[in-house]
């Protein structure tokens, strides 16, 4: 390994063992750990508004349409810049995209900041939160950089370590409003509160993370990743996974307030407990996929998914609150644990791909590498739609029965299509050859896909 000016390495082979056990792994667990930080951050700038808006009352002039309206808005935003984030890694490094995109959080809390109070206008309120949606972009870019730093072997521990320690950053930002704003701090002392923070990861990421030189800028990769069908059926199943906990996490206390008359306070006392624990579970769910399989574990993750939505159903329509919250925190411990093994998949499939093609060693993983790194954007960008799909059929829901029922019925046949696409595509075996090679490429690749 060699470096140069700027914090580049310019060699970097993770899957030799002798150089991960020597150098390689203390250099990516450093990059890990201040990458969580930035992208931690990220998400709480990213869902602020999951919060904020419970706490603006008749005197703003806001409507529950327009709030659900609002946070769609800023999922959308989020979901789209992961797409060019996730390039940016190549382009500046991961080190030096991390350092800007953390000060670029600066702009939507600083302008949160200035119009948060009652008297501005709804459009306003939109144009703002708008700018909160590039705090979503953190995840894509930062998902891209660490799966470059580790070997097959821990990706799923590494990715689902990186992205639920992102993922935390949402309960950790409805916390915090619980303490502040429902002491009378009010949404601007929270609002200040993450200004020096994000100054802090932005220093901390400048000097202690690195750039990678292998990880160039290859447009042919993204344009491989964007013809290969396993990209396009991979990011809707992280539609059902992802989409789902962003989706949630930006509805669960709109949900509480207008389906269970639950004041701001009452919401927020238990709006963060979804999102914690299914940040929490996130790295469980990659450690149960790097064991068992991404597959599987996603398969009957999405069983489950249905499941507890059945019971938000019943809930529902029951109007018993204490069911319904107890099933809503099951199905965002779900969410978690599907993000983690989904993600788990994404390197895995890419590999067999390249054993299909008889590549073998250092040579099929620099192309597991390149198409994985390529298609992550792309699938968080594409999962992360999920999100505004939640929360535009809330709305409809609350605007045509009065609840969110109608809402969870279209979310249940959404897990069942999820759950047969799971096992159509990687876990059916296609009929039997004679011989291995007997069947063509794709056939191989699909047999093995059962263990990615």
């Amino acid at each position: 390994m060699t470096a140069r000016s700027g914090r580049w390495i310019q060699q970097w082979d993770p899957e030799d063992e002798t150089f991960w056990n020597r150098t390689g792994e203390k250099i990516a667990r450093r990059n890990l750990f201040f990458s969580v930080l930035s992208e931690h951050i990220g998400f709480s700038i990213w869902t602020m508004w999951s919060v904020l808006v419970l706490f603006m009352g008749p005197e703003y002039g806001l409507t529950p349409a327009d709030k659900f309206l609002l946070t769609s808005m800023v999922t959308l935003v989020g979901a789209v810049v992961r797409v060019p984030y996730t390039f940016a890694v190549a382009v500046f490094g991961g080190r030096n995209w991390t350092v800007i995109s953390a000060g670029l959080l600066l702009v939507p809390t600083v302008a949160a900041f200035a119009v948060m109070e009652p008297g501005t206008s709804f459009s306003t309120f939109l144009l703002v939160g708008l700018l909160a949606g590039i705090g979503g972009g953190n995840f894509a870019s930062s998902m891209t950089n660490i799966n470059a730093f580790f070997p097959l072997r821990k990706k799923g521990w590494a990715l689902g370590l990186n992205a639920g320690g992102g993922n935390i950053g949402v309960p950790v930002i409805q916390l915090a409003a619980l303490a502040i704003i429902g002491a009378s701090g009010g949404p601007r002392v929270l609002l200040g509160i993450y200004i020096p923070l994000i100054v802090v990861a932005a220093v901390l990421a400048a000097l202690y993370m690195d750039n990678l030189a292998s990880v160039k800028n290859d447009t042919g990769a993204a344009k491989d990743a964007a013809r290969d069908a396993h990209t396009w059926i991979m990011a809707f199943l992280y539609i059902g996974t992802f989409g789902s906990f962003i989706g949630y996490s930006f509805a669960f206390g709109q949900v509480l307030q207008n389906q269970f008359d639950r004041t701001p306070l009452e919401a927020a006392y238990v709006t963060f407990i979804g999102p914690l624990l299914g940040s929490l579970i996130r790295p469980v769910g990659g450690s149960l996929a790097d064991r068992y399989g991404g597959s599987r574990i996603t398969l009957w993750n999405f069983v489950a998914m249905g499941a507890a939505t059945s019971v938000l159903i019943v809930a529902s329509m029951q109007k018993s609150l204490a069911l319904f919250t107890v099933a809503f925190v099951v199905l965002f411990v779900l969410t978690g644990l599907g993000n983690g093994s989904t993600y788990k998949m994404i390197p895995g499939i890419f590999q067999a791909k390249a054993r299909a093609k008889g590549l073998a060693g250092e040579e099929a993983a620099a192309y597991g590498r390149r198409l994985s790194g390529a298609s992550m954007g792309l699938i968080g960008a594409v999962g992360a739609l999920g999100g505004v799909g939640i929360n535009l059929a809330f709305r409809q829901s609350f605007l045509s029965y009065g609840s969110g029922t109608g809402a969870f019925v279209a979310f249940l046949a959404c897990y069942a299509v999820c759950f047969a696409v799971t096992w159509a595509v990687y876990l059916r075996r296609p009929a039997a050859r004679p011989t291995d090679t007997d069947a063509a490429p794709e056939e191989k690749s699909q047999l093995s896909y059962a263990n990615v």
